[in-house]
């Protein structure tokens, strides 16, 4: 033991520069310079942890979590922590408690049985159980589905967990994750604190909320979809778009159903990144991840309507054999339910002098 405090002790420049030397390759300034960009990405990275879970390093993501949304079968229904609206700083703690738990450990240690299995999560009980019956298996592969909306079913190879096991854990028994405009009013609000202006208190009487209160709780698409004077709409052609704009998707009532937040636009190179949180994604992606839209640089005047964009983000059910999306991308999205006018674009009126002030001292 005193032999390798001793070999620590003695390469402990060493370890402090290879330290240093990470800290800098990670550096989001390398790529996105000292602007809005770098501040946005900064923000988005909070929303990932990497973990050693069955011998494998496991990078986790914050999971999509919306109140209600799967309760449409029952009496009553459950909340998610802190309603979907939870920061990255109140939720991480309560993950790293839900990985350490015991019930966790189990549920990890099963996956690796050698055997295929169907796991069915009871999300209103926190509750998993496993079927080995070759006809529940035989069915999943037949693509026909047993689970409801609020106990989905999951097929598993058996040969250890991944990424997907670790959200299926966390969404359905540990409750925990950020819905749509909770994760965009998050990256917001980090962009007001590195701007100097708490977010929250500015706008509070606006949203209307009562002493003591979370703001997040009372900021939703409906709010960036609002007359209100805070949000400034944006002509969508992508020469008016900026870093921080927030995307809008239109439901078929007319009303937004889900917003997303621009990262960056390259008009060089004709991209436009954009971050959001949604359980409508490829298995891998589902929670927040980032998105792109491919156009050509020489035709900037396009709108985000245009169906000659490439809208690279899939979409795909929460869970494999419900119901599939209406929608094959992002852009079909966008796109669709045109005679309520599609989805559409806005800015935040207050960010607007915090964002110039980011960018002249990049």
């Amino acid at each position: 033991m005193l032999i390798f405090f001793l070999f620590l002790s003695a390469n402990a420049p060493f370890c402090s520069a290879q330290s240093d030397h990470l800290v800098s390759f990670s550096d989001p300034s390398r790529i996105w310079g000292n602007g809005i960009e770098r501040v946005i990405e900064e923000a988005y990275r909070r929303f990932f942890r990497t973990r050693i879970i069955d011998g494998k390093i496991i990078n986790i993501r914050l999971p999509f979590a919306e109140n209600h949304e799967r309760s449409i079968l029952l009496d009553s229904d459950w909340d998610f922590v802190a309603g979907g609206k939870g920061s990255p700083e109140l939720l991480w703690p309560i993950i790293e408690n839900i990985l350490d738990s015991e019930d966790f450990a189990k549920y990890i240690n099963s996956l690796s049985s050698g055997r295929e299995s169907v796991y069915i999560f009871d999300i209103p009980e926190r509750k998993w159980s496993i079927s080995t019956e070759p006809f529940d298996i035989a069915r999943m592969k037949a693509s026909f589905y047993r689970g409801l909306p609020h106990r989905p079913y999951v097929l598993t190879s058996g040969r250890g967990a991944f990424e997907s096991d670790v959200y299926n854990y966390l969404y359905c028994i540990g409750h925990v994750g950020m819905d749509c405009s909770g994760f965009v009013w998050d990256i917001l609000s980090y962009i007001g604190r590195q701007g100097g202006i708490d977010l929250g208190r500015t706008l509070s009487p606006v949203l209307g909320v009562p002493r003591g209160a979370d703001p997040a709780r009372f900021v939703g698409t409906s709010f960036f979809n609002s007359r209100s004077s805070e949000i400034i709409a944006v002509n969508d052609e992508i020469r008016n778009l900026r870093p921080a704009d927030i995307i809008l998707f239109r439901n078929a009532d007319g009303g937004m159903a889900h917003s997303a937040i621009i990262q960056s636009i390259d008009f060089t190179n004709g991209t436009i990144r954009y971050l959001q949180c949604t359980d409508e994604a490829p298995l891998p992606e589902r929670g927040v991840h980032e998105s792109f839209i491919r156009f050509n640089p020489s035709n900037p005047r396009v709108s985000l309507s245009d169906p000659s964009l490439h809208w690279t983000q899939k979409r795909f059910a929460p869970f494999p054999g419900e119901k599939d999306s209406p929608f094959s991308d992002d852009g079909e999205r966008y796109r669709a339910f045109s005679e309520h006018g599609g989805g559409r674009v806005v800015r935040l009126r207050a960010l607007v002098p915090v964002i110039e002030r980011i960018n002249r001292n990049r």
